[in-house]
This record gives structure tokens, sequence and C-alpha cells, in this order.
């Protein structure tokens, strides 16, 4: 089970706002619309949970199968709180917090990082640059996120585990022009590309 958290979109990828704030936004929602189909489209995942209020997301994220919940603000509180609905939805399954910004994310990615992660313990995928996270997952009852700057060796000091590997779609958040870049080498999924070509 994937749980994806959504800060409303006028104040997200604020690093992108030298693209113009119309074009921005919709690429902040379109990074989670293909992070949250990537999930989807997984073998393995049993649902996944879009925790936001932004309703340019909500909306499309429930077409597209996802089940969505209010984010009440702060990120790790929004991935506290997407669990906690989870558990009663999925309660057998194993919560995943993916970040919403993994435009370049695969399916046969996320398998690999799932099909290695301890079941009795925290794990995480590190970025690319190495000191953020990209994934953290937990059993519920130890499901404790602390995401933001500098949240890979917190995640690590606090006993999780380090998923390493290649798995470079799963490492390449999108926060800046050049990380926005490097996944347009990778290959984005449909919904960044249709903002990207009609340029909103």
């Amino acid at each position: 089970m994937v749980v994806v958290p959504v800060k409303p979109t006028t104040v997200g990828k604020s690093r992108l706002d030298v693209l113009g704030p119309s074009l921005r936004a919709s690429l902040a929602a379109a990074f989670a619309l293909d992070t949250a189909t990537t999930a989807l489209d997984t073998p393995g995942v049993v649902g996944v949970v879009v925790a936001t209020s932004d309703p340019t997301v909500a909306g499309p994220a429930g077409a597209l199968g996802c089940l969505v919940v209010p984010d009440p603000g702060e990120l790790n509180d929004a991935l506290a709180a997407g669990a906690q609905v989870a558990q009663d939805r999925w309660p057998a399954a194993h919560p995943v917090a993916l970040c919403a910004d993994l435009p370049s994310l695969r399916p046969d990615e996320l398998v690999t990082a799932l099909a290695t992660l301890p079941l009795d313990r925290a794990a995480i995928v590190a970025d690319a640059a190495g000191t953020g996270t990209t994934t953290y997952a937990a059993p519920y009852g130890l499901f404790s996120p602390a995401f933001g700057p500098g949240s890979r060796e917190r995640h690590v000091a606090s006993g999780a585990a380090e998923i390493t590997g290649d798995l470079i779609g799963l490492r390449t958040d999108v926060d800046t022009p050049h990380d926005l870049d490097v996944a347009l080498e990778l290959g984005v999924g449909p919904h960044t590309a249709a903002v990207l070509l009609h340029g909103h």
C-alpha cells in the first residue's frame, strides 16, 4: 500500500517558479499524478492513498482509483494520516510513503524496491543527492516518517534500513529545473509529458 502526500500546488515546487507560477503548479500536480499512476500500475501494490487538499490533484487522483484523504498541513502528518486510513482499509498491507515528485518512476523499479523491504523494521530509499529520502516504508505499528531536509540521516539514525541499487527513477525527485532535465532524460509519465507539451 502506497501513500503519496501532495501539498497545495499553489505553493509546492517553489524552486521551479523560474518556469512561471502557472507551469510550476501544473507540473507539481502532474508529478503527483504520475507518481500515483506508477504506484497503481505496480504489481503487489494493493492500493494508493493520496493525502491532499488540492482539488486539482484530488479529483484526478480519485478518478485514477486512488483513495483521497485530506492533507492536515504538514508532510509527515499527512503520511501518518494516510497510513491510518489505509490500515482500516488494508490491515494486512505494508505501508510505503512515496514522495509526490517522481515523474520518472517506473513500476519495475518500484517492484524491485518493494521486494527488498524488510517486513519487521523501517526502510528507506535515498534521493539521488544522497541526503534526502524519496521512499519510506515500515509496518503500521512502526510507521514514523521523518521527511524534510537531511531526512536520510534522520531515518538511518532511527534504525531504518537503506535500500540500495540503481533505482534511478525512484531516486530522481524533481525540485529544480536541473532535476527536471534529468527526469526528462530518463523519461517522464504521461501527465508530466502532457503539461510540458502544452506549456501549462
